[in-house]
């Protein structure tokens, strides 16, 4: 698989918020044991964000774009940094973290639609719904801003009264939290701007594909 990578380090990805009509949101559960996350995945270089967004929907919960409707989308990639212990630094193109679009998606039909088997290395090997705001928490540490922001931006647009009323461990800060510095790189002789990376992050770097 071949992922973007644009001359800055960030690689380009969808994020996939799926709600249920009860207004809960799916949470997956890693194969690789290392916690909860909404489904995700990178963008290819021939790919729209919008054509991600369907073909990582099947690959990784095995739904159809006839099996939902697009409710909601940010306007704007939204960043986040890998750690540096994350970070391959041999690797080439260098990838420092990602940026996502992300989408939020109402499911159509029941329960029973979702697979995660249609991989050779599928992505998550449990699940559940969770209330709006918790997987803000739950998710691994560098992407809560990420999370927050994006769930934030979604629900302004999904639901009249704006998001739903946030928990008392929400804190404020998660919103003023600053995108990641995008570093200054020196073009090389021949360097034409955005490249394809030659591998995704594995999935310790990533903390998600």
């Amino acid at each position: 698989m071949i992922d973007f990578i644009d001359n800055q380090g960030f690689r380009a990805n969808v994020g996939i918020v799926l709600m249920r009509g009860t207004g809960e949101v799916f949470l997956g559960g890693r194969c690789d044991g290392r916690g909860w996350q909404f489904p995700q995945g990178g963008v290819r270089p021939d790919e729209r964000p919008e054509q991600a967004l369907y073909r990582e929907l099947r690959e990784e919960v095995g739904l159809e774009s006839t099996d939902v409707a697009l409710v909601a989308s940010t306007d704007h990639w939204l960043r986040y940094r890998l750690p540096r212990r994350y970070v391959r630094r041999r690797s080439s193109p260098l990838c420092i973290g990602q940026k996502q679009r992300w989408f939020l998606l109402r499911m159509l039909g029941p329960d029973s639609q979702l697979r995660f088997d249609l991989t050779n290395e599928p992505e998550f090997d449990d699940w559940r719904w969770v209330d709006y705001w918790s997987p803000v928490r739950e998710v691994i540490y560098f992407k809560r801003a990420v999370y927050a922001r994006a769930l934030q931006e979604l629900g302004e647009q999904a639901f009249a009264g704006g998001p739903p009323p946030r928990p008392d461990w929400w804190s404020d800060e998660l919103l003023k939290a600053e995108e990641p510095v995008r570093p200054r790189r020196r073009r090389a002789r021949g360097d034409r701007g955005a490249a394809p990376a030659t591998g995704e992050p594995t999935k310790d770097e990533a903390a998600g594909s």
